[in-house]
């Protein structure tokens, strides 16, 4: 059992900043405590690779709280049973950000950090040609894609949309204090109209896993995240259909759609996308082990 936290090539320190505030936590906190080696123990024998790191974390989500002790370990307890580390803390690490969780809400993966850096390459190239970037993060989940946007960037036009309740939540904490709009509703019919023909970036993190095979991903996605953050069809191409079909009358002239997809599903990822009149590539991050397509109009 593992943290997408603390997954092969993750950074092993907690996330630096809460989106908006720029606040720097390693510089004002003292060196961490050595974790309690009971519940380390404990941690190990549940599967959890980073048993250190996770033991520590839960103590400071807790430090200072009157009932420190039991609320310990209640999470310890939680986490022991298969809940995922970061709907625990209530935050995720994403690109140096902390971004702000819900119950339930789809937990950023850290290969998503190779959608964002072409995001936030793209976005900077229209910010350098003196305006700002007019930027969709679709099937958003807790908006961390948008946040890193907008960190990276500085000044952009952000609208985040998902058909998640719980995610839109989440998205409305972690990107409405700057200043971008959170939609809910279902793909493009969420987004407001006087987008259309003007979106510069669209970044797309929609499910991909093909139905049948859902039952063999790891128990704190399968059994905690939302099930329409997951389930991409029978293929794992449902939802990359539409958007493919449809994101051609959303991009502005020049704009680009950006699409995270498997090895596997990229050549026809890159198919659909080309069908919807884009021309269309493929982008691989090997130390994320990524894949991205993108199509420009």
């Amino acid at each position: 059992m593992t943290s997408t936290l603390w997954h092969a090539g993750a950074r092993r320190t907690p996330a630096r900043r809460t989106p908006g505030s720029c606040e720097e936590y390693d510089a004002r906190m003292s060196p961490d405590p050595l974790p309690d080696p009971v519940l380390v123990a404990r941690l190990r024998a549940a599967g959890c690779v980073f048993a250190e790191d996770e033991a520590m974390l839960l103590a400071q989500a807790v430090e200072g709280g009157v009932d420190a002790a039991d609320e310990l370990e209640r999470l310890v307890t939680r986490r022991v049973d298969g809940e995922p580390l970061e709907q625990l803390l209530g935050w995720a690490e994403f690109g140096g950000l902390r971004i702000l969780l819900e119950p339930g809400v789809f937990v950023p993966r850290r290969r998503t950090e190779a959608l964002a850096a072409e995001a936030i390459r793209l976005a900077g190239a229209v910010a350098d040609s003196g305006r700002p970037c007019v930027v969709v993060d679709l099937c958003c989940g807790a908006g961390a894609i948008g946040a890193a946007v907008i960190d990276a960037v500085g000044e952009v036009e952000l609208t985040a949309a998902d058909v998640d309740p719980a995610a839109v939540l989440a998205a409305r904490r972690n990107l409405e204090p700057l200043g971008a709009r959170v939609v809910a509703g279902d793909l493009f019919d969420a987004l407001p109209r006087d987008l259309l023909g003007r979106v510069d970036v669209l970044a797309v993190n929609a499910p991909y896993v093909p139905t049948a095979e859902i039952a063999m991903m790891p128990p704190e996605a399968r059994d905690h995240e939302a099930r329409a953050a997951l389930d991409g069809g029978a293929d794992g191409l449902d939802v990359h259909r539409r958007v493919a079909a449809s994101a051609r009358e959303w991009l502005a002239p020049g704009g680009h759609l950006l699409i995270e997809t498997s090895r596997r599903l990229a050549p026809t990822t890159a198919a659909l996308v080309a069908d919807g009149g884009l021309t269309a590539w493929i982008v691989r991050d090997d130390e994320l082990a990524a894949t991205i397509v993108i199509g420009r109009r």
